[in-house]
């Protein structure tokens, strides 16, 4: 299973750079611990012609704390039309503190990823909609943060009856 799951990612990443989703809606936001690599993704995604909305923070604000833009980006999330898919990436220090003030919402599914594969296995079996990704690992490697936005990006839902089952338990607690 692993060797296929490679060979998956290795095709994702063979794909053509400009293989997007244009009418997918991304909302960007980070603390202050995130928010120079926010300003490094947003240029990233803008040039590769995705509708991106930063929803903050907008300036460096060493006081500002990181719930106030999960709460925005999962609100954003949710109130949007699923025709156009609309995801949010978050960006803290080590992701984690995102990842859970916005799971705190129903519908919510977000994930901390390191890695493509990670990537790829949260959007295919959990129907991620939410990248949190931990700025202390990841501000120094453009190549590795670009490949797991792209990889989550591209990765469709399986939409297999046991990954729609999980989903709606999630969202029953």
């Amino acid at each position: 299973m692993v060797c296929q799951e490679n060979a998956i990612i290795l095709h994702l990443q063979k794909l053509p750079k400009l293989l997007i989703l244009k009418d997918m809606k991304i909302f960007l936001g980070a603390d202050h611990q995130g928010f120079h690599l926010k300003e490094k993704i947003e240029l990233y995604l803008v040039k590769r012609g995705y509708s991106v909305t930063d929803i903050g923070s907008k300036e460096l604000d060493p006081n500002d704390d990181f719930p106030q833009f999960a709460q925005i980006a999962a609100t954003k999330v949710l109130g949007e039309d699923e025709k156009t898919d609309p995801r949010a990436i978050l960006i803290c220090g080590g992701g984690q503190g995102m990842c859970m003030a916005a799971n705190r919402f129903n519908g919510i599914r977000a994930s901390v990823i390191w890695d493509a594969r990670e990537a790829k296995m949260t959007r295919h079996d959990n129907d991620s909609n939410v990248l949190c990704l931990p700025a202390r690992v990841l501000d120094d490697d453009a190549e590795l943060w670009k490949d797991i936005i792209d990889t989550w990006l591209a990765t469709p839902f399986a939409n297999a009856p046991r990954f729609r089952r999980r989903n709606r338990e999630l969202d029953t607690y």
